[in-house]
């Protein structure tokens, strides 16, 4: 598909595509755990989590041990929100899950059914495209993968799709598709208050956009004496303050950590109450 074949425009409220209760509050994120992905993934799901974010790329990504702690949970399919991205050969190792002579179209189909099978399911409920060909204005291939993207969605394998790792002026191209992006990921910097073009147009145009990097990205802003206060007001930790933050901006967090009791405070995090002070001073930040 590209941008002369565009034709009228479709997204369905996510609710009608995902289940309310399948519309995470947080998601846990399962990038870079490398050969410890498959018990961090078991300790993420004894501890509550049941949305997780993964990638079929092994350069950074070990989605068939994450696939194989899910597998093995118990965890019935319909209470879970599995994620997984296409990502260009550019971004991956040698270790591809398709092969990088087939068209680009195949590649997709390629990625997709060996997430599936990582899985142990048919379908997921989200895909996304892992970041565009370039930072410019988005090329054929990019029209390709969402082609595809749109074809998995009607099909039904694809509950909801998306991209990450976009810019703005990518993001209002995927407007114009036949089926709009429903999920934008995106690294959030408080510097650049935190990611506020693409956020904002997410907001206004119905997209769920999730942040990653929340802590490591912004170390000034969880070790900033503001959010010191909030933390001792309301019994918490920082880290759990940034995350009740970002959720006041409209964010969707993942939380990568490896540690059984921040898994816990981070799904916690979200129940806090912080005052529209300390919000307003975490914003300026």
């Amino acid at each position: 598909m590209g941008p002369d074949e565009k034709g009228p425009a479709v997204r369905r409220p996510l609710n009608a595509i995902l289940p309310p209760m399948k519309l995470p509050a947080i998601i846990y994120g399962t990038a870079w755990k490398k050969e410890a992905t498959t018990e961090l993934v078991a300790r993420a799901l004894a501890a509550g989590y049941r949305a997780f974010d993964t990638a079929n790329q092994k350069k950074h990504y070990s989605e068939d041990l994450a696939g194989l702690a899910i597998r093995e949970s118990g965890v019935p399919r319909a209470e879970l929100f599995l994620q997984s991205k296409y990502t260009f050969p550019r971004g991956q190792d040698h270790r591809m899950p398709y092969d990088p002579a087939a068209d680009v179209p195949t590649q997709v189909r390629s990625s997709f059914a060996s997430s599936l099978k990582n899985f142990g399911t048919d379908y997921l409920d989200s895909f996304l495209l892992h970041g565009p060909s370039g930072s410019g204005a988005l090329v054929a291939a990019d029209w390709e993968v969402w082609g595809e993207l749109e074809a998995l969605h009607r099909s039904g394998q694809a509950k909801a799709i998306g991209v990450s790792n976009v810019g703005l002026r990518q993001l209002r191209e995927l407007e114009g598709a036949k089926v709009r992006p429903m999920f934008v990921q995106n690294r959030c910097y408080a510097e650049l208050g935190w990611d506020r073009d693409v956020r904002e147009h997410c907001l206004a145009n119905g997209i769920v956009y999730q942040g990653f990097s929340l802590l490591t990205a912004n170390p000034e802003v969880v070790g900033h004496p503001a959010t010191a206060s909030a933390a001792r007001r309301l019994g918490a930790t920082p880290a759990q303050v940034v995350f009740r933050f970002a959720a006041s901006l409209g964010i969707l967090p993942l939380t990568g950590t490896t540690d059984p009791l921040h898994m816990k405070q981070d799904l916690a995090a979200l129940a806090l109450e912080p005052t529209a002070a300390e919000l307003d001073t975490l914003r300026a930040l």
